[in-house]
């Protein structure tokens, strides 16, 4: 078997600067054009503008990627309002134009601190708002709900990718390969098919003033196994804090010990993912080295 390689650094395809930005504003939402354009961030399939305080504009870069925002657009209506946490639920919808090719974006701008850059340790406190936020998510899908080929699938059509990724290189990949290996041989998910947000690590994640803040980025967002979700109890928390998000999702839903065992595993599955590109994405490195070290130690 070949080993599969780790993901390459994403290429952007398409560039938004803020003269195409503001161009694209102004001919499709012109009331928003006075608004000032600032603060550009760049994800791993999108880019961001804020608009002013309060809005953001969300633009995909990759043509594979492309259509994660129209999933948003379609979805996040139906979904936030049973979230007890802010999203970015887009207030409207951009289309082609002016020569960029894909459907974007104007999103509220949510105010906080990304978690990944904050303490761990003071993550604690709001642990149990963010079990809350996922256990409101986490109830079954309807019969057209978006799939995804990499969140909420069985691990054993995942396992082989995941194992090939644990190179000598990385941190505890003894350990997480153990975890690896007990996700595998753990029950199935057998439930119904339940919202999974696909991605809710630190960098993912807002807080301010002690709170959750809000929940990013829903280009993943699929119905299937909660597990891929609830692996944020490792990449996220101290023992502390991972026990808090435990017990209070617990107290919710009363998972089975083999979705946790799952959820360990995909857990472990994310690390070598997070530490591809450390020059690039330095807090989402730090996450992974974290995450390693959780399972290792827990």
């Amino acid at each position: 078997m070949t080993t599969p390689p780790l993901p390459r650094h994403p290429k952007i395809e398409v560039d938004v600067d803020a003269h195409l930005a503001h161009a694209l504003l102004a001919e499709q939402h012109p009331d928003l054009a006075h608004l000032p354009l600032h603060g550009r961030t760049f994800g791993w399939d999108n880019l961001t503008w804020r608009l002013g305080e309060d809005l953001a504009l969300r633009f995909p870069v990759r043509e594979m990627s492309s259509t994660l925002v129209e999933r948003e657009q379609r979805w996040l209506p139906v979904l936030a309002d049973r979230l007890p946490v802010p999203v970015p639920r887009p207030v409207r919808d951009g289309r082609p134009g002016l020569g960029y090719p894909w459907t974007w974006s104007v999103v509220p701008w949510l105010h906080g601190a990304p978690v990944a850059a904050t303490p761990v340790a003071g993550r604690t406190g709001w642990a149990t708002e963010l079990a809350d936020a996922l256990a409101a998510m986490h109830h079954p899908a309807p019969p057209d709900a978006p799939t995804n080929p990499v969140r909420g699938v069985p691990l054993a059509d995942r396992y082989p990718v995941m194992v090939g990724r644990l190179t000598p290189d990385v941190p505890h990949a003894d350990a997480l390969r153990e975890a690896l290996d007990a996700g595998l041989a753990a029950q199935r998910w057998h439930g119904a098919a339940v919202w999974v947000h696909g991605d809710p690590h630190p960098g993912n994640l807002v807080s301010r003033d002690g709170h959750l803040a809000g929940l990013l980025d829903f280009g993943d967002l699929c119905a299937g196994d909660p597990a891929s979700d609830l692996a944020t109890a490792w990449m996220t928390f101290d023992p502390a804090g991972r026990a808090a998000f435990v017990e209070r999702t617990q107290a919710v839903h009363a998972w089975d010990d083999a979705t946790w065992v799952r959820a360990r595993a995909w857990a472990a599955s994310y690390v070598p993912v997070l530490l591809a590109h450390p020059d690039e994405y330095p807090l989402m490195a730090a996450v992974g080295r974290h995450c390693a070290a959780q399972l290792a130690h827990d």
